[in-house]
């Protein structure tokens, strides 16, 4: 009997022991070895891939924003407005389109293609557009500058998605479409690999660019 004890009492202090080991080697050395590695190996990375302005972080590389101003190029819709909200003088929150402020959020609203909604909000973003690029028509729209991402913040589009845009921008900002086709190229990233994925162009990458090019910010880059 007391060999049994002693025995059960074994199994439990090594259960007990292992468990606290592990604990200890994943859930903190792990993490702190890994982070501290991705600092001094991959600092911009580890700091969110953040951009800068004339000294200011004005948004991640690889988080998309909304564009309201007519001489920048727009992102594809999101489900969450980008997370981009206005405080009224009461402190209520909204998004940009008058509609509550849920939080911080990421996501889609998964609607099926029979979903009225979806319907609705995509003829809406069509009008929008093509009142904000005269001389196009429906059919010159690509289908990701009216479809959601998956996670409601990718930051990019397709180069024809700007290629539509290219005269808009272009008449608003003052520069030429030479320009703006240059400043599409510049922040156009190919296939991962060569293989994986399709090209795609970084917005914000555009949009800095272009505000350079305007003379609306001196100096852009990496924040260290």
């Amino acid at each position: 009997m007391n060999e049994t004890k002693k025995g059960i009492l074994h199994n439990v202090r090594q259960s007990v022991l292992t468990t606290l080991v592990l604990l200890l080697i994943c859930g903190f050395l792990f993490p702190v070895v890994l982070s501290g590695l991705s600092a001094v190996i991959f600092p911009h990375q580890a700091d969110g891939s953040l951009l800068t302005a004339d000294g200011e972080a004005v948004g991640a590389e690889f988080v998309g924003q909304d564009f309201t101003e007519p001489y920048f190029m727009k992102c594809r819709p999101s489900a969450y407005n980008y997370n981009t909200y206005y405080e009224d003088e009461e402190g209520n929150q909204y998004y940009n389109d008058g509609s509550d402020f849920a939080g911080l959020s990421s996501g889609s609203n998964n609607y099926a293609p029979s979903n009225p909604a979806l319907t609705e909000r995509v003829e809406a973003d069509i009008e929008e557009f093509l009142a904000a690029n005269p001389g196009l028509t429906r059919e010159d729209i690509p289908t990701d500058l009216v479809t959601a991402s998956g996670s409601g913040l990718d930051p990019h589009i397709s180069p024809a998605s700007a290629e539509v845009q290219v005269a808009a921008v272009a008449a608003a900002s003052g520069l030429s479409e030479e320009e703006i086709r240059q400043i599409v190229a510049d922040n156009t990233e190919g296939k991962v690999l060569g293989v994986f994925g399709e090209n795609r162009v970084n917005v914000l990458g555009v949009n800095l660019d272009i505000a350079q090019a305007m003379g609306l910010i001196s100096e852009q880059g990496e924040q260290k």
